[in-house]
């Protein structure tokens, strides 16, 4: 039997939500009996365990280094920090290393695999190379134009672009050029250039199954608002939030409605509030036919997410490659950007630049971005219509076709 490696960064959701996108879909095209190995930890270790419930023994926790959490996403000084003394927990840097391509080691050394597949994981591209086993390294970053009060993390930069150089292929999880979203995150170096392919976004092409309308859905019909989207990992999570309500705090916010997805299974997060300044639950704003203002959910079903996008005059979101891509290609809305990384603030400067979104670092930006999009509507409108139709969404597709390629190969 086969066996297929794959290690997943767990910073933020997107290195997850490539990944099972492509676990979708590899059946379909690799012939041969296989199996997969999942590595990662914490909150995407626990997405696996609840998703693979009887594929335990295949899920692995490797202590992959991540950043320091701070209040608005990783908190620079306190990694840095961390690389020699313990901060929140975290042993020193070093010494994660080394445990981390230890148990990695380790596993490699267990499993024997016929191929890896890295999303975010760079240690892992270097074992795979030593022991002259294929691998795949799916990304939308290798050296990102960092600004000037980034510019001292250029040496880890390159540091990080030379592991991710010793992966076989490097596919890159977006549109081929010129409609690369992750252009500036990019800046490919010539040796590496032969190993690149753009195998296109990770979008699910899964049609929603239609279930009886549910009573938000039925609530925000007929309704022009926003959607005001808090993703990743808690801090950062936490940090678009309280950015979102300085913006809501804005007198040119007082009318606009808005709906807030906030990424967390906590139903007593989901409320209405009402033009009279009264909260409501979603079914009695209903019910009561409440002139609503602010629509909080904590998390959407698929079928509901599908409706807010189709339905919203705009998205609101921090930046993540995956989301973008997903809304002006897949729906094609506008998008109003406020960065967390710099890594976010290249995928909007990009959008930007084509006027399929807006750039908003401070708070008076974003209400501007509201009005300017209302009012050149037909503009965004037919940026994003030409946009969606040079938008390649079949990235799970092509990943798994080069999967069964070289498997094929290895016979």
């Amino acid at each position: 039997m086969l066996k297929i490696g794959e290690f997943i960064y767990p910073w933020g959701g997107g290195h997850y939500s490539r990944m099972m996108r492509l676990n979708e879909t590899l059946e379909g095209h690799v012939k041969n009996e296989f199996e997969i190995h999942f590595s990662s930890k914490d909150h995407v270790y626990e997405k696996l365990l609840e998703r693979f419930p009887s594929e335990r023994a295949r899920i692995h926790k490797i202590p992959m280094p991540t950043p320091i959490d701070g209040r608005f996403g990783p908190s620079i000084s306190m990694s840095l920090l961390n690389l020699l003394l313990p901060i929140s927990k975290n042993p020193p840097l070093v010494r994660q290393i080394t445990s981390y391509l230890r148990e990695e080691r380790r596993l490699y050394n267990e499993e024997r695999f016929d191929l890896v597949i890295n999303d975010g994981d760079m240690g892992s591209n270097i074992l795979a190379k030593n022991r002259n086993i294929p691998s795949l390294f799916i990304t939308n970053q290798f050296r990102p134009k960092l600004y000037s009060t980034r510019s001292y993390l250029y040496p880890s930069l390159i540091f990080v672009a030379k592991q991710i150089a010793k992966a076989s292929k490097i596919l890159v999880a977006d549109s081929p050029p010129p409609y690369t979203v992750c252009k500036y995150n990019l800046n490919f170096v010539d040796e590496v250039k032969e190993k690149v392919v753009y195998v296109g976004h990770f979008t699910s092409l899964k049609k929603v199954a239609q279930k009886e309308r549910s009573d938000l859905e039925r609530l925000i019909e007929n309704n022009e608002f926003g959607y005001w989207m808090r993703t990743g990992n808690k801090s950062t999570n936490d940090g678009t939030g309280q950015r979102y309500e300085k913006v809501f705090q804005q007198s040119e916010m007082k009318q606009e409605k808005r709906i807030v997805s906030h990424a967390r299974n906590d139903s007593s997060i989901d409320s209405v509030l009402g033009a009279d300044g009264r909260k409501y639950s979603v079914s009695e704003a209903l019910d009561k036919k409440v002139d609503w203002i602010q629509i909080d959910i904590g998390f959407l079903s698929e079928q509901e997410r599908d409706s807010v996008l189709d339905l919203c005059k705009y998205a609101v979101v921090n930046g993540s490659h995956t989301v973008i891509g997903e809304i002006m290609g897949g729906k094609s809305k506008p998008i109003i950007g406020i960065p967390v990384y710099d890594e976010h603030t290249n995928n909007i400067r990009w959008a930007e630049e084509r006027n399929l979104g807006i750039l908003a670092t401070k708070t008076k930006e974003v209400t501007r971005a509201i009005s300017r999009i209302k009012e050149n509507g037909e503009e965004f409108e037919a940026n994003l219509k030409e946009f969606s139709r040079n938008f390649v969404p079949t990235g799970a597709e092509t990943t798994a076709k080069i999967v069964a390629e070289i498997l094929e190969e290895k016979r």
